[in-house]
């Protein structure tokens, strides 16, 4: 592995776009995007969470974010609020439709755990609820034929498969594969997902749950998100900050509020590329 970036609040939401990586540098509240050869880009964005929000793109190119509401940044600069529904993570299929997920407590504020949920947010501004009981949703990905979502349960320690409706709704859940510490994930070209062990690793893993490679990471190095670039060839990109898992969650949360910035980017070439849409 190699170091691409340090000294961040605490990296999140990996996604590749226009040939950068971009991601969520959560507490500093902003957006970044960087190079293969490190050059990085800041810009601030006004989302009210320090903690638990997302980035992703409509088919033409507009970037949004999630948090406290679902904004779209327009091309005049403007700010469009798309619905003032607070979200973790999303994900955007090819028709504009925009999956939401999350969980009514205060995760950060040490509330006790509700089951979470998925939302749908179509193009003409209508949210419905089409998932519930969802142990701790986080990150999703959509298969290149919009068939399938997966969404990372990290309290159940899963990943979770839907088949996806023609109006966007979501059928016939099933695991995919368990036994994991999953938070942001990544589907490649050949349909597996990179994700998050619970430690200090990450596994390549297929539908059905068979581990089909593993990276370890230095101690104390949390994994928090993952996406795959094209960085002179297929690149994993594994989202870090110093996570001591002797700790409470809350201790652990107001270090990372508050004490040295320790998030990391590191990169990993491989051989599967990302899959496409």
């Amino acid at each position: 592995m190699k170091l691409l970036i340090d000294n961040l609040g605490m990296p999140e939401s990996a996604r590749r776009h226009d040939g950068r990586l971009w991601f969520c540098n959560w507490i500093e509240q902003q957006v970044v995007a960087v190079r293969a050869d490190g050059t990085a880009e800041y810009f601030d964005v006004p989302v009210e969470n320090l903690m638990g929000w997302s980035i992703d793109w409509t088919p033409d190119g507009r970037l949004l974010t999630t948090g406290d509401k679902l904004r779209r940044y327009e091309p005049d600069g403007s700010i469009t609020v798309l619905a003032d529904q607070g979200a973790n993570e999303l994900v955007v299929d090819a028709h504009g439709n925009i999956y939401l997920d999350g969980a009514d407590f205060n995760f950060s504020g040490g509330e006790e755990p509700k089951p979470g949920w998925i939302k749908l947010v179509t193009p003409d501004g209508t949210v419905r609820e089409v998932a519930d009981d969802i142990q701790f949703p986080n990150g999703m990905v959509l298969t290149p034929d919009g068939r399938t979502l997966v969404i990372a349960e990290s309290f159940a320690g899963r990943l979770t498969a839907f088949d996806v409706q023609p109006d966007g709704g979501l059928t016939n859940r099933r695991v995919f594969a368990e036994n994991l510490g999953p938070d942001g994930i990544v589907l490649d070209a050949e349909g597996a997902i990179w994700v998050q062990t619970g430690s200090e690793g990450v596994v390549r893993v297929a539908d059905g749950g068979e581990i089909l490679q593993s990276v370890e990471l230095p101690e104390n190095r949390a994994p928090f998100a993952l996406t795959l670039v094209d960085f002179d060839g297929p690149t994993l990109c594994i989202l870090t900050s110093e996570w001591r898992m002797n700790d409470s969650i809350a201790d652990n949360l107001d270090r990372l509020r508050n004490g040295p910035r320790t998030g990391r980017i590191h990169t990993l070439p491989v051989a599967v590329p990302a899959a496409t849409r």
